[in-house]
């Protein structure tokens, strides 16, 4: 079975991460498989519009623990980085309907969509510092740019879980939607943009991206290298000894 499933649907491209009893937890494959997704759409004139969704009842838990561990990105070159630089230089319009649970990157890359549609009971979280780890996905320039330095903090720094109201008045959700009609909603505006002059709509988001395009890419290769630093860190250890061990990490002896 494949976990990163694509269909076309007229001139949108649709790509489905595809691993349901995992609650579509990502591994470096899954990453790869999505990169390619994207890049293959970006290059095929038939593609107007991609549209990004989950299997089942969960968007992305964020990273598959396991595969994390085996896998670690400590290099520009894993496919997790891969799969950011893809999803944040994409040229044609994203748009992602997202339910369930959206977990680490399953939120910061929403910060890339150009729409985003979240069913009212998805629950978000960017645990990045309870793991001992840094932000990814330029989210440390572009979380405080949308939402506010003071906000984009309180999520960064305490990682807890916040809903789906709280991300749409954050700026991170164009609409909450009931959640029987996300898929609805969000394929009726995939087909709106795919209506559109394509290339006035590429044009525009490229035109309201610009000034902010040299700060994501300083902004994704310090958190690269940073992520990497960080993952040999003492914290992160504890962290990932914790998760696995099913018990609250104590980081009093880490610097």
């Amino acid at each position: 079975m494949s976990l990163v499933l694509t269909a076309r649907d007229g001139a949108v491209q649709r790509i489905q991460i595809n691993r349901p009893e995992k609650k579509n937890a990502l591994t470096a494959d899954m990453y790869a498989a999505i990169a390619a997704a994207l890049r293959a759409a970006d290059a095929d004139p038939g593609v107007r519009v991609v549209l990004i969704h989950g299997a089942g009842d969960a968007f992305t838990a964020g990273n598959d623990l396991q595969d994390f561990l085996a896998n670690a990105p400590r290099t520009p070159e894993a496919p997790v980085f891969g799969f950011l630089h893809a999803v944040s230089h994409a040229e044609k319009p994203l748009v992602a309907a997202v339910s369930g649970v959206a977990v680490g990157v399953g939120t910061t890359m929403l910060l890339h969509c150009d729409l985003v549609y979240a069913a009212d009971g998805t629950k978000f979280a960017l645990p990045f510092v309870n793991l001992g780890l840094c932000p990814e996905a330029a989210s440390s320039f572009l979380l405080p740019s949308i939402a506010g330095y003071q906000r984009a903090a309180e999520l960064l720094l305490l990682g807890e879980p916040f809903d789906a109201a709280q991300a749409h008045a954050l700026g991170i959700v164009t609409e909450v939607v009931p959640a029987e009609i996300l898929m609805m909603r969000a394929g009726e505006a995939a087909e709106k943009l795919a209506e559109k002059p394509a290339a006035s709509v590429r044009l525009t988001k490229r035109l309201m991206k610009r000034a902010w395009m040299p700060a994501i890419e300083t902004a994704l290769a310090e958190e690269i290298r940073h992520f990497g630093e960080r993952l040999g860190s003492p914290e992160a250890k504890e962290a990932f000894s914790a998760f696995l061990e099913k018990r609250k990490p104590d980081f009093s002896r880490c610097g």
